[in-house]
């Protein structure tokens, strides 16, 4: 059964964690770390267009602050979820479960956690209900 009173600080809970993983990881990891350059190099690798890399790091470091802030969260978890299955294919299925250098488990949970926040939208403290009232697609 769910608690009514708890369930929207738990999906807040749970909407900011993605937000932060998304955010760190394209902005640490991917504008700091490696560089804009070398991120579409890698992506080229893959024999993914540059765009896909861009778009990418585009969705990671601003849908991250979205999510964070509560705009715009169920669109944004669910193109997040199509994102993480897209990387899951391309790069870390072949590499096993828990592998040291990109297995596969941490991008499955994270495509789930996504699914999750899509389905439960945002809960508690949101601001995209503020921003745009009435919006059903943001304030969710």
């Amino acid at each position: 059964m769910i608690d009514t009173r708890t369930a929207p600080y738990a999906a807040f809970l749970l909407r900011v964690a993605l937000g932060l993983m998304f955010f760190s990881h394209g902005f640490i990891m991917k504008v700091m770390g490696f560089g804009i350059a070398g991120t579409v190099g890698f992506f080229g690798s893959l024999g993914l267009p540059a765009i896909i890399a861009y778009l990418t790091i585009l969705f990671e470091v601003g849908g991250g602050l979205f999510l964070i802030l509560g705009i715009a969260t169920r669109p944004l978890a669910a193109i997040g979820a199509v994102i993480l299955a897209g990387a899951w294919v391309t790069v870390h299925a072949s590499k096993g479960w828990m592998v040291g250098d990109g297995g596969w488990e941490y991008v499955g949970f994270l495509t789930v956690t996504s699914v999750a926040v899509a389905l439960l939208g945002s809960g508690a403290f949101a601001l995209g209900s503020k921003i745009l009232p009435g919006n059903k697609l943001v304030a969710a």
